[in-house]
């Protein structure tokens, strides 16, 4: 029997996620919206690219969570963009009403499925996700690390002129103003980019890597980013289906790692079959530290919130 995967949320990032799925061969696909038609049709219109494409796998649209039983892993992608007047606590709050819904809906239909979070604000809906199913921590995990470290990489490819499959870099901390490119850590073909990098320039690119996500929305007008997203996500899921145990950067629960307990921040992780497999602790110097509890401080900031209206 193929693995079923179910997407809740079919825009932009959900449709696209769907379809980077399907075209690697993952599995079948769910995608779940409560908007009628909109997941039936995006769904008919995938399923009619497999003759080109070559995928035989199904693509199922549904406003019904039933369609989502025995899913091995559920990507939650819904949520509201914030909207002008809209403070970052209503966005948050929306967004944990949303958060809280679908993950009651999924888990009673799939309870041993593994949970991928891609709705924002993301460390802070891991909790609510976490809190909500009842899961263990190794079944909810946040993607942000990835779209940062992959947007990290091509600023890097672009700045040397070299391929992006020679660069390698993560990044640790909130998905945010406040993560923490790691540059000592980021290399290309081995080589230290603070070696083939002037420093001025290297802190440039750290801080379009930061501002990396309100760059595209700038550019967009309306909407954010959502082809990068749906590629890191498939990554994902990829390494968890296939049991790759690839190391990638991953938002998930700490508790003591890195000196941080009881709260999703971004660190490198083994992905398999079982999910979180293990926390990679690197060490930091000073510098680091501090930057990684600046994030910490702005991620517990919107716990704080979540908890003060019992969402937590």
């Amino acid at each position: 029997m193929r693995p079923k995967v179910t997407v809740v949320g079919a825009g932009h990032v959900g449709a696209t996620t769907a379809q980077r799925l399907v075209e690697k061969q993952l599995a079948d696909v769910v995608l779940v919206d409560i908007i009628e038609g909109v997941p039936q049709g995006k769904a008919l219109d995938l399923l009619e690219s497999g003759p080109v494409e070559h995928y035989d796998f199904q693509l199922t649209g549904s406003n019904d969570y039933a369609s989502s039983q025995g899913s091995s892993i559920v990507v939650i992608t819904a949520g509201l963009p914030r909207k002008p007047g809209m403070s970052r606590d209503d966005l948050l709050l929306k967004n944990a009403g949303i958060m809280k819904q679908v993950v009651e809906n999924v888990a009673s239909q799939s309870p041993d499925a593994i949970i991928i979070v891609v709705s924002n604000p993301l460390d802070a809906m891991c909790h609510v996700a976490l809190s909500t199913s009842g899961f263990v921590r190794e079944r909810v995990v946040g993607m942000a690390g990835i779209l940062d470290s992959a947007r990290f990489r091509t600023f890097i490819a672009q700045e040397l002129n070299v391929s992006v499959e020679n660069t390698h870099a993560f990044v640790l901390g909130g998905h945010g103003d406040t993560m923490v490119p790691l540059t000592r850590y980021s290399t290309v073909a081995g080589i230290p980019i603070t070696e083939l990098i002037p420093e001025d320039r290297l802190q440039a690119i750290v801080q379009r890597t930061r501002d990396g996500g309100a760059e595209i929305v700038k550019l967009l007008g309306t909407g954010s980013a959502y082809y990068a997203p749906s590629a890191a996500v498939a990554e994902m899921v990829e390494s968890i289906l296939r049991d790759k145990k690839k190391i990638l950067p991953c938002a998930v629960c700490l508790k003591g790692e890195y000196g941080v307990n009881d709260l999703y921040l971004g660190v490198p992780v083994k992905l398999g079959a079982m999910g979180l497999e293990e926390i990679i602790e690197i060490k930091l110097t000073s510098d680091e530290k501090g930057q990684l509890e600046n994030s910490a401080a702005a991620v517990e900031e919107l716990v704080n919130v979540l908890r003060e209206n019992q969402f937590l």
